[in-house]
């Protein structure tokens, strides 16, 4: 996802005299075969090939309306996959739940993406492993079983994913000297607080199996407060962490990563990143140290040079159920349901007709610092 945002700087840094030696960040870059034969041409063993000559994809068996792969590949754009990891301590990030899933359509003219957040407690078919949550799919069979879910309820064909966990995402925000964000709905952590002694300790205890927040006594939690305001790192992550404390929840927390996502798209195409050397530098490195990518057989630089048009302007955020709740509580736990708009919304990433949906549905486009 980074190796995206950074495309116009990477480019940009490259033509401007070539002082930085491109091969040493694309060295950085964790890359992997991720997505299997969620995947444009992945019928057979992956090859290298270049995003304008990829050849007829493979059909994958219980996708929703893809009985075959001429009807995938027949989908106009590409779609980017991307897997966010918020590991607890401890916790092995092979085991992890996929906390955030984001789709990201870039039209078939190279100019504009669209960011789509798949609920993270959405009830979904995993196959082989009968009804969970959408975040479970990680953990049972990594990003390959988590693109094969997304595909069943988007009927999306992927052309890249990406993995990066929080902590990566903190060095991120901290390598381009922070980020500008607007706090839309007072946001109090769970996450962070500190104790009578003024170390840093949890404000909550979070209670499984629904992780519900229960107060510690004694330990001032830190707060959010409405307002446009500098974040370092450790605040932007804590911030689009939240979502037990907030009204709209997990709908919230979608919105503020995305919300951050783009603020990071800003800072890193800034002047202040791009005319500076050791800045760039730094935030490349961060980048490439943070990311696990599969360009489904292109490479990263192919990636970099194919999204070059695409700056922060061009992103649009969309919601889905327009960021409300369609809870089902089911066995003890609870479930959200995608409404029939929201089918509608990935008929149009299919059909490459987003700017049509977001112009008939203007509230469930998320605009910078607005809930």
């Amino acid at each position: 996802m980074k190796a995206w945002l950074v495309a116009a700087a990477v480019v940009l840094s490259v033509s401007l005299g070539g002082t930085l030696t491109w091969q040493h960040y694309i060295g950085t870059v964790d890359q992997a075969e991720l997505l299997g034969d969620t995947g444009r041409d992945r019928a057979g063993p992956p090859r290298r090939i270049t995003i304008e000559s990829a050849p007829r994809p493979s059909v994958v068996p219980g996708a929703p309306d893809a009985g075959h792969a001429a009807e995938l590949d027949a989908q106009p754009g590409r779609n980017l996959l991307l897997a966010g990891l918020d590991a607890r301590p401890g916790e092995d990030r092979a085991t992890a739940r996929a906390d955030t899933v984001i789709v990201v359509h870039v039209t078939e003219s190279g100019d504009r993406a669209y960011l789509i957040s798949l609920p993270r407690d959405t009830r979904v078919a995993i196959p082989g492993h009968g009804t969970d949550k959408l975040n479970a799919a990680f953990s049972l069979g990594g990003f390959e079983l988590l693109a094969r879910t997304v595909q069943r309820i988007t009927g999306l064909v992927f052309d890249a994913g990406a993995i990066i966990d929080f902590a990566g995402l903190r060095k991120v925000v901290d390598a381009v000297g922070g980020v500008e964000l607007c706090v839309d709905e007072e946001t109090t952590s769970v996450h962070v607080g500190w104790d009578a002694q003024g170390r840093q300790t949890p404000p909550y205890r979070l209670i499984p199996p629904s992780f519900r927040a229960e107060r510690i006594p004694g330990v001032r939690a830190q707060v959010y407060h409405v307002g446009c305001r500098h974040f370092a790192g450790w605040e932007a992550l804590d911030y689009v962490r939240q979502r037990e404390l907030i009204p709209d929840g997990d709908y919230g927390r979608q919105r503020h990563q995305q919300q951050l996502l783009r603020a990071l798209a800003e800072k890193i195409t800034s002047a202040g990143v791009i005319a500076n050397p050791i800045a760039l530098d730094r935030v490349l490195t961060a980048v490439g140290g943070s990311l696990t990518f599969d360009g489904n057989g292109a490479s990263v630089t192919d990636w970099i040079v194919r999204l070059r048009a695409i700056g922060p302007d061009d992103l649009t955020l969309l919601r889905t159920n327009g960021g409300r709740f369609r809870t089902e509580r089911r066995d003890g736990r609870d479930y959200e349901n995608l409404d029939a708009t929201t089918a509608e919304l990935f008929a149009a990433a299919r059909d490459d007709r987003l700017a049509e949906f977001a112009a008939r549905y203007p509230a469930w486009v998320i605009a910078p610092g607005a809930n």
